[in-house]
């Protein structure tokens, strides 16, 4: 339980890096099995143990060069430059080395060679190229490999099918990792570009409701203050000149005035707080598919007090939210209806999806909070907007790995300004 919640509690792009960065530490024990016991096992002592700790101190530089090239790609850190040329270098002399033991006697188990040359390069390739971008750099570095293998083996003086096969190794085991590799560190960088994306796409359209709300807040008092003040001017002028009526006068226009004004900047905070339903079970179908989640929406046709949809409507917006930010949803229902049997006269909304981390924190708060074991505060706006009707909120997970969120609110006690 505590590992699913320690993996569950991480975001999109945190799962995707530590995956690969798990991958490659297994690299260094792939590695260190794969080519160094192999080569143990078919040299005779003490150069077999030799080549064995050759090979394994290899394998952890590349797993050191990995862990920094990964936080390279993420922008943590600068390129390791010198790590990256120690490793291929490193790589060059280790292939090098076991060529020549094999052409002078050393492990003369051609397997055991080619294993320690093909192994060597291709987990060195794989490590250098994580530090690179570009596919051409990647693919020279391959044929770099290959080519130098070719001349090594021919200035040893081996035969030519023996320098066929290592050249030939070398290249589809660089081939392998190179693409390895290079897939890795882009999919790593797609992954946290898209999410800085979607957080930069969330913070613009918070923005964007300011300059609204700002908008339509000057549009309001702008011109009524500008009005105030100068008829405010105005009776001043008027009171040191002895015309204290006219002055009257001009200051019970600045009381309507001001009474006028704060009328309108009601209705305008009245528009801000209030939702629509309807406008706001599109919203939420058009925002999820656009995210890739598939989106299910079911209102029955039933009439339902302003203050009811709003309420609800509110819970259509947060829930959503919290879809698109805490969750790793596929699909996602939002139902509106009115409940039948022990809770009839009640207006249900559900907000389900298969995304177990999807609304975990709704508002907020998640399962825990519900309960009251947390504060959340945009669960504390939504049970504040919902016990204001008599309503009521619940969240949590359910069988099958999904989230739930309901709304109940009972239409009665919402009184009149019934709409559909």
């Amino acid at each position: 339980m505590r590992l699913t919640g320690w993996w569950s509690r991480r975001s999109n792009p945190e799962k995707v890096e530590l995956y690969t960065r798990w991958s490659y530490h297994l690299f260094v024990l792939l590695e260190v099995a794969s080519i160094g016991l192999g080569v143990l096992g078919r040299t005779p002592m003490p150069l077999g143990g030799w080549l064995f700790l050759l090979v394994g101190a290899h394998a952890v530089l590349g797993g050191v060069l990995a862990s920094r090239a990964l936080d390279w790609t993420v922008g943590r850190r600068a390129r390791p430059d010198r790590l990256m040329v120690a490793h291929g270098v490193a790589s060059c002399v280790l292939a090098a080395v076991a060529l020549a033991l094999f052409r002078y006697g050393g492990p003369g188990d051609l397997e055991a060679a080619a294993t320690m040359v093909v192994g060597t390069l291709a987990f060195g390739i794989g490590g250098v190229v994580l530090g690179l971008t570009r596919t051409r750099y990647m693919l020279g570095l391959v044929l770099a490999a290959g080519a130098g293998t070719a001349v090594v083996g021919l200035g040893l003086g081996l035969r030519p099918e023996e320098v066929l096969g290592f050249t030939v190794g070398v290249v589809i085991g660089s081939v392998f990792l190179a693409a390895t590799s290079g897939f890795s560190g882009w999919l790593l960088r797609a992954v946290w570009e898209l999410d800085a994306a979607r957080e930069l796409q969330a913070r613009l359209a918070v923005a964007e409701e300011r300059l609204r709300f700002g908008r339509d807040l000057h549009d309001v008092m702008g011109r009524n203050l500008s009005v105030i003040a100068l008829k405010s001017e105005l009776a001043v002028q008027l009171a040191r000149r002895g015309k204290t009526e006219t002055a009257v006068d001009q200051m019970a226009e600045v009381q309507r005035l001001a009474q006028e004004s704060q009328r309108e900047v009601r209705d305008v905070v009245r528009g801000y707080r209030e939702a629509d339903l309807h406008t706001e079970l599109e919203g939420a179908r058009s925002v999820l598919a656009a995210a890739g989640i598939a989106c299910t929406v079911t209102a029955a046709d039933v009439e339902l007090p302003a203050r009811v949809q709003s309420a609800l409507a509110w819970v259509v917006r947060e829930g959503t939210t919290n879809v698109l930010r805490h969750g790793d949803a596929r699909r996602c229902s939002v139902s509106v209806s009115v409940a039948v049997g022990p809770e009839e006269g009640c207006a249900v909304l559900v907000v389900e999806n298969d995304g177990a981390d999807g609304g975990a924190d709704v508002a907020g708060g998640g399962a825990g909070a519900v309960a009251g074991e947390g504060p959340g505060t945009g669960l504390a706006g939504l049970r504040e907007r919902l016990a204001a009707l008599d309503g009521t909120l619940e969240a949590g997970r359910v069988s099958g790995g999904r989230f739930r969120v309901t709304a109940r609110v009972p239409v009665a006690a919402a009184g009149a300004g019934v709409v559909r």
